[in-house]
C-alpha cells in the first residue's frame, strides 16, 4: 500500500467501528462514550479504492495529567494490520493534530497501548505516566503533545 495514495477526511461513527472492533476490541463492540457527541471527530484514511485503512476519533476533553487552556483526547485510533508500516498511521496521526490546531487545540492526549507508546514518541509524543491496566483491553501509558506553537 502507498500512502501517498491515501486520503484522511472527517467521517461518520459508522465508517470507523468496523475497524476499531477489528482491530482494537477483537471483534467486539467499539462504540465510546461521547461517540456521538457533536464536538467529536472521527477520522478516517482512505485508500485510493475507498477502502478504510485507519481510523481516530477526537474530541474536546480536559487532560488528566496537565493543565491546557483547550486540551483534546485521541481514543480509538486503529490501523488496518494489512497497512501497517505503510505510513498510513502517521498520516491519520498528522491529520488528527491538523485539525485540533485548526479548531484552536492547544494540546492532545491520550491513552496509548504501551505496544503503540513508540509509534506515537516518533510523532512528538512525551510519555506522561507510568504503565496502567484498562480493564479488559491491557496496559496503557498516558502520553501528550503540546501542540500550541504549530501553526494551523
Amino acid at each position: 500500500m502507498n500512502s501517498t495514495a491515501v486520503t484522511v477526511e472527517e467521517v461518520g461513527l459508522d465508517v470507523v467501528l468496523p475497524l476499531r472492533s477489528a482491530v482494537l476490541r477483537g471483534g467486539g463492540p467499539a462504540g465510546m462514550p461521547g461517540d456521538d457527541d457533536p464536538a467529536t471527530v472521527h477520522l478516517a484514511a482512505r485508500t485510493a479504492d475507498g477502502a478504510v485503512a485507519g481510523v481516530a476519533r477526537l474530541s474536546p476533553a480536559p487532560c488528566p495529567w496537565r493543565y491546557a487552556h483547550a486540551p483534546w483526547q485521541l481514543r480509538g485510533m486503529a490501523t488496518d494490520p494489512a497497512a501497517r508500516g505503510t505510513g498510513v498511521g502517521r498520516l491519520l496521526l498528522d491529520a488528527a493534530l491538523a485539525l485540533v490546531v485548526a479548531r484552536g487545540g492547544d494540546l492532545v492526549w491520550c491513552d496509548a497501548r504501551t505496544t503503540a507508546a513508540g509509534f506515537y514518541e516518533r510523532r512528538g509524543f512525551t510519555v506522561v505516566t507510568g504503565p496502567y491496566e484498562k480493564p479488559g483491553i491491557g496496559p496503557h501509558l498516558g502520553m501528550v503533545i503540546d501542540v500550541s506553537g504549530v501553526a494551523g
